[in-house]
């Protein structure tokens, strides 16, 4: 049986889970609404699809290593999963409130690593693990960028010879299949994890046996209330990556989902939590540079990654406040 602490940080979890869908559909959804190649209520729609069913598609690499390879599970307890997940919450809001395209990702890490060293110092931390997402915070953008770039050159010289309208209409199609693969990426690499969040809760209070693994049920709630987050949107942040970075047409942004898919589809088979904002980011960057320096509007670009490098120090202190304020509020650190 689930004691009413562990549901409750259960719920904490999931609503952490829909924020990320909230505040992340503009990864899936900029390009593609923007352009206007679709509706917004569409785009969502569209979108909140591919997330529900990426489970189908993936192993559930990312959810191990969150949820065993970032610190030693042994330290693990629900107090301190609950001081993570307040800490990346109210990260995520407040970057959603400013329109600014964190990655709640690196917010729930944050939360994570800030919650473990509040309770035992630096000695559970896992320094492979961190420093595999230490070095995907400058890989995935960058890799992003490069994609982009590249693909948008590609394509430019094969249609090179063909009619703005042609190429147009070619690319508002493929555009359906390019927003497709980047829900599909945001779904395999970002549910998961919530789901190693919930796995590693359940297995350090020894309500899921001896093996760490991750129950059916939360794979399928941990999609589904990710899907639920995406048709609400997060349109503050949707202008920010769609219009204010630099200016999209159909090509350009299918190129900007087809690189930042095969980044995402990479990751996730490697097991990397990478930043589905981050990829993103960089491959608008790429395919907007294309068009020369003064096509990106840098000083954007350089907020976001102002954004990016507070995230995961910043919803770190807030989850090691939240860990010092219940250990204090129980009177008895030690317990927890």
């Amino acid at each position: 049986m689930f004691s009413t602490l562990i549901i409750i940080t259960i719920i904490f979890a999931l609503l952490f889970d829909f924020l990320n869908g909230f505040h992340d559909a503009a990864n899936s959804i900029a390009t593609i609404v923007s352009t206007r190649v679709l509706k917004p209520h569409w785009a969502v729609l569209w979108a909140a699809t591919f997330n529900f069913i990426a489970f189908i598609f993936f192993h559930l690499n990312v959810a191990t290593t969150i949820g065993t390879g970032l610190i030693d599970p042994a330290i693990v307890n629900v107090h301190l999963v609950l001081a993570a997940l307040i800490g990346a919450i109210t990260w995520n809001i407040t970057t959603w409130y400013f329109g600014l395209p964190s990655s709640s990702s690196h917010a729930l890490i944050g939360g994570l690593l800030g919650a473990a060293i509040a309770k035992a110092g630096f000695s559970p931390l896992k320094l492979a693990g961190i420093t595999k997402v230490l070095i995907a915070i400058v890989i995935s953008p960058l890799l992003g960028l490069v994609l982009g770039l590249l693909l948008m050159f590609i394509t430019a010289r094969i249609f090179f010879n063909f009619t703005p309208h042609y190429i147009d209409v070619c690319f508002r199609k493929l555009q359906f299949i390019s927003s497709a693969f980047i829900s599909l990426g945001h779904g395999g690499n970002d549910a998961q994890k919530t789901m190693g969040i919930i796995a590693i809760l359940l297995f350090s209070t020894g309500t899921m046996g001896k093996h760490f693994y991750v129950p059916l049920w939360v794979i399928l709630s941990c999609n589904f209330v990710m899907a639920l987050g995406t048709l609400f949107g997060g349109w503050r942040i949707v202008k920010t990556m769609g219009m204010k970075i630099t200016k999209l047409k159909p090509v350009s942004g299918c190129c900007a989902e087809t690189a930042s898919a095969l980044t995402l589809f990479l990751a996730t088979t490697l097991g990397i939590p990478v930043s589905t904002t981050h990829t993103i980011t960089g491959s608008i960057v790429g395919v907007g540079s294309l068009h020369g320096h003064s096509a990106v509007r840098w000083g954007i670009a350089r907020n976001i990654v102002w954004a990016w490098l507070l995230t995961i120090p910043a919803a770190g202190i807030v989850s090691a406040g939240v860990w010092w304020g219940m250990a204090k509020a129980i009177a008895s650190p030690l317990s927890l």
